[in-house]
Parts: structure tokens; sequence; C-alpha cells
């Protein structure tokens, strides 16, 4: 059967929006209000987020405000991201969406089928990390160190980093295509206790973590990207996608998630 979902295209957004954002979507789509939605986004300036309960002592301060890097705190779990160069999905609905029921790995395994279709479509042969992968307890603060269970990964190095939450009937994912440039740079914005680390955290995470220009040995366009993605959600989910815009309660959401979460300190800063 054949479902209608929303597509969104997000011109780039700070931090702060982006993340208000996808939560007033869901939270949209969990009360009946709007349809499921896929959304595509940038960031605008670069942005490291962390996961919701990641402590903001591991991010170097002094360090993002010098290199221009925006600071955001994700409603979803998971590691620092360097959002820059990339392009950005979300998937947002209510938790009785038949693509989105069940636990999380349940949805995660669904959506990640689509992504890696999406991925050959556009040329890459990639593989899902095993469903009973998990991050061990020492591993770094940068999210693309290592992949979890049904990340994306291309010869042996992870792709998409994805997170998800489900809250008061609705489900939230969203994950992070790097699409060129240096993966390794959000090192330089984490706090870490000597530069022979940070060079060693540099080192691991070029070793483990990819690009998709990088493995095509050439630059994708982004539109391209979109494309290739939504067509393979569309064909592996069986959907049937109309574009959108934000509703003026939405809109009116996103301000309020803003104000209240995520550009309040007490979001922000918690450790």
């Amino acid at each position: 059967m054949t479902d209608r979902w929303r597509l969104l295209s997000s011109a780039p957004l700070d931090g702060a929006t982006n993340m208000a954002l996808d939560e007033a979507l869901a939270e949209s789509a969990g009360a009946g209000e709007s349809l499921p939605t896929l959304r595509f986004y940038q960031w605008a300036p670069p942005c490291l987020s962390l996961g919701r309960n990641q402590p903001l002592s591991e991010v170097d301060l002094a360090a993002c405000q010098r290199l221009g890097y925006d600071i955001v705190r994700r409603p979803t779990g998971g590691r620092s991201i360097l959002h820059t160069d990339e392009l950005t999905y979300s998937v947002t609905g209510p938790a009785s969406e038949p693509r989105l029921t069940g636990g999380v790995l349940d949805a995660y395994l669904r959506l990640a089928e689509a992504l890696e279709l999406g991925l050959e479509r556009m040329g890459l042969t990639v593989k899902k990390a095993p469903g009973d992968t998990r991050t061990g307890a020492d591993v770094s603060a940068a999210c693309f160190e290592v992949p979890s269970a049904y990340e994306i990964t291309v010869n042996g190095r992870k792709l998409i980093g994805s997170a998800q939450s489900r809250r008061q009937g609705w489900v939230l994912q969203h994950g992070s295509l790097p699409l060129t440039g240096d993966i390794t740079r959000v090192v330089d914005g984490l706090a870490v206790a000597s530069a022979d680390e940070r060079e060693a955290l540099r080192l691991t995470l070029g070793q483990r973590a990819t690009t998709v220009e990088a493995e095509l040995g050439k630059p994708i366009d982004i539109h391209a990207a979109m494309v290739a993605l939504a067509g393979a959600f569309a064909e592996h989910l069986h959907l049937s996608f109309e574009p959108g815009e934000l509703s003026a309660r939405e809109q009116q959401r996103v301000e309020r998630l803003l104000s209240e979460r995520y550009r309040h300190p007490a979001w922000t800063g918690k450790n």
C-alpha cells in the first residue's frame, strides 16, 4: 500500500532552528495535524551538535567560537557531530505510522534499508552495521568514530550516523550524510587532554569514517543526493511524496521550542 508523506527541503539554518524544526514536525505529526514528513536540510553556520545526554564539558567552547562553529544539543542521543558540507535528513511521524512502529531498532532497520538504496543510486556500495552492534563505553566524544546498529558503512568506514527519539506518540529520526571535506574537523571542537590525544583521535576518525566524495572519487551535487534518497524512500517504503511547507501552527511550535529549549542555556549547557 502506498501512503502519502510530506517532503520538505529547507534552506540552510542555524543549529537551534534545525533542531526546533525537527521536533515541531514530530509533535505536529504525533498530534495528527500533519502528514509524516521527510525533510532534507543543511546548516549555516557550521554547527557542532551534542547528543541529548552528552556533557557540554566534552566540547571546547573557546575553539568552537574561534572556528565559527555554532553549538546545539539534539533531542536525540549519540555523540558530537560537526554539521558542515553534509546533507541532513529527518523523518518525523506518529508512532502508529507503519514504517515507524515497534521499537527503535525496528524503525531504524526500515529506514536504513531506504538509505542504503538511495546511496546505491549515488553509485556507492554500502552495508548496514549488524543489528547487535553497540557503541562501547570507551568511545570518544565524536559520533562518527564507530557505527551502531544498522548505521551505514562503505568499505568498513561509517558514512551515515543516525539517531532516534520516541516521545509522546511521535517518532523523530535524523541523520547526517557527509558529502565532502575533512571528516576529522569535528576533533578541533572537542575538549581533549592533550595535543597528542587530539591527533590520535583525528587519525582514528580518519580511518573509521568517510564522505561520499572520498568514496566516489568525485563530488556529488546536493540536489542529486536529495533526489536519490527521496526516490529510494518512496520506492522501498511505498510512499507518495507531496511537496509541502510549514503550517502556521508548526512555525509557532518552532518559536516556542527555540525559546524554551534549543536557545536556552539550561538545555545546551547540561553536564
